[in-house]
């Protein structure tokens, strides 16, 4: 009777032993293990954060100052450009050939000092190609040999027009072309400032999913390590066997192996993410699970409209057509040279200042050179034919380009739009499966299932959670790169701008 009441006893203890750890392991189930302490960030921080402190927002910010001082530099070309140049002084003792009457030659010392300055405003004249100047100079010289003078050169005004005939016009081109350029620029700066928010939503979700593999891997450790307990009380109690108990050990194993992987993934992604937006290393970070999603469904025709109207992709084809166009013009006034140089003013010359700005007489001077070869073996025709072909490439690639452009677009919003139900499907299935583990894992704990059943379980409730994450990143990185392409902003249905000058400037 006392071995029976003692067996009786034992056995209860066990079953109290038993609802003990099973009730322990319960409570794990969604335990995360995460950092404590750590900085949330949701994905709208972390994209505010990479426009403002990222290198690759500072990179785009650089190349959009160097394309606007360009600008800048051939708006100051269509401008008036005053300029004073001098010399002072300018000293000189050599000696220079001269050839006597009888045709010999002797050799003349030159021992002088000179000083010079001269003031023009300078004119580009964009619809000849031309340029116009007005100048004014004065000029002094004093011999030092015996008998030293002084001389003085003045020039109150002078005209000067040079002005290339047939040739290209290489200031109405740049009016053309240089304009399309900046704006290229532009928009492709803000393209770029889509392409640093795209960045940070790819390392905000990398960071995500390693927080829920880790989380994961915790709670399947946690959960591996009770229920390893639980099987060693029921095999006490004969309620399972030797295998399932060496299933649950290796389980446990695995579980832990999973884990320490998991850490340095987690450990690895959070620097990725903290580096790319300029956090310092001491903070840790802690991924939001966005609450919203982007707008939704949108149309394939209003998105390439607003893609062709903002995208860089149109300025640059205008302009590579336009440099194609340059280049064969450029071939063709080649074949050819002509230049005409034009100059009327007063000049006027006397032993002091004053007498020189008195006497003044008229300086006229007109050039008219030109260059026509007669014979170059077709090399210029050939240069010509040259151009015209690689004008005729551009365009072929230009037409492909479009095309392929148009296909980029039609695709990436089929795929925004079939990404909203793909990531409600992924949500249900999400809960159906955590839902589906967290009763398996009870009745497993009564018994009445084995443990492979329970392994499908947990992992259904881990790939689905991975595919809803998944899911969800995919869904965001459409909605940017759309945002990217068409420079609009779909939530607030307006246009992605602001001001050029204040962010060139730092304001």
């Amino acid at each position: 009777m006392k071995t029976t009441k003692t067996l009786k006893t034992t056995k209860t203890l066990l079953i109290i032993k038993y609802f003990g750890i099973a009730a322990a392991a319960l409570v794990s189930i969604f335990w995360t293990g995460l950092p404590i302490g750590a900085r949330t960030i949701t994905l709208e921080e972390a994209v505010l954060t990479a426009r403002a402190n990222s290198v690759d927002a500072a990179v785009a910010l650089n190349q959009l100052r160097t394309s606007y001082w360009t600008y800048r530099t051939y708006r100051a070309d269509l401008l008036p450009e005053v300029s004073f140049n001098a010399t002072i002084p300018s000293y000189r003792k050599s000696y220079s050939a001269y050839q006597l009457e009888d045709g010999s030659y002797t050799f003349v010392r030159n021992n002088f000092m000179q000083m010079n300055g001269e003031v023009s405003v300078k004119q580009n004249i964009w619809f000849t190609g031309g340029s116009l100047s007005l100048n004014t100079s004065l000029d002094w010289l004093r011999q030092l040999d015996s008998g030293a003078s002084n001389r003085f050169m003045s020039v109150p005004i002078a005209l000067t027009l040079n002005q290339p005939i047939f040739g290209v016009n290489h200031v109405k081109w740049n009016r053309r072309i240089e304009p399309i350029r900046y704006e290229e620029a532009k928009a492709q700066f803000f393209s770029s400032s889509e392409q640093v928010a795209l960045n940070a939503v790819g390392y905000f979700f990398d960071l995500l999913m390693a927080k829920e593999n880790l989380g994961i891997a915790q709670q399947n450790y946690d959960n591996s390590k009770k229920l390893h307990e639980v099987a060693i009380a029921k095999r006490e109690m004969g309620q399972i066997s030797r295998n399932d108990l060496l299933q649950l050990e290796l389980n446990l194993l695995n579980a832990e192996s999973s884990l320490t992987d998991r850490e340095s993934n987690y450990r690895a992604a959070m620097f990725a993410l903290k580096s790319f937006l300029d956090i310092e290393d001491d903070e840790d970070l802690e991924p939001a699970v966005p609450e919203e999603v982007p707008a939704g469904e949108l149309d394939y025709a209003d998105v390439l409209d607003k893609a062709l109207a903002n995208n860089s992709f149109s300025r640059e084809i205008r302009r590579r057509q336009l440099e194609a166009d340059y280049a064969v013009a450029v071939a063709k006034g080649n074949m050819r040279q002509i230049n005409l140089f034009a100059q009327i003013g007063y000049t006027g010359t006397a032993d002091n200042t004053l007498d020189a700005y008195n006497r003044l007489k008229d300086n006229q001077v007109v050039e008219l050179g030109f260059s026509i070869p007669i014979l170059d073996w077709g090399k210029r025709k050939g240069q010509v034919k040259v151009a015209e072909n690689n004008r005729r490439v551009v365009e072929s690639r230009i037409r492909k380009e479009q095309m392929e452009f148009n296909q980029d677009i039609f695709i990436l919003v089929e795929r925004y739009n079939n990404q909203r139900r793909q990531l409600e499907i992924s949500q249900r299935a999400d809960t159906i499966a955590a839902a589906r583990y967290h009763t398996n894992l009870e009745t497993f704990l009564v018994g009445k299932i084995s443990t492979l059943d329970l392994n499908d379980s947990q992992l259904s409730k881990d790939e689905s959670r991975q595919a809803m994450i998944n899911q969800m990143y995919l869904y965001w990185r459409y909605y940017y790169q759309i945002r990217s392409l068409t420079l609009w902003d779909f939530a607030n249905n307006s246009g992605i701008d602001t001001d050029i000058k204040a962010i060139i400037e730092g304001k």
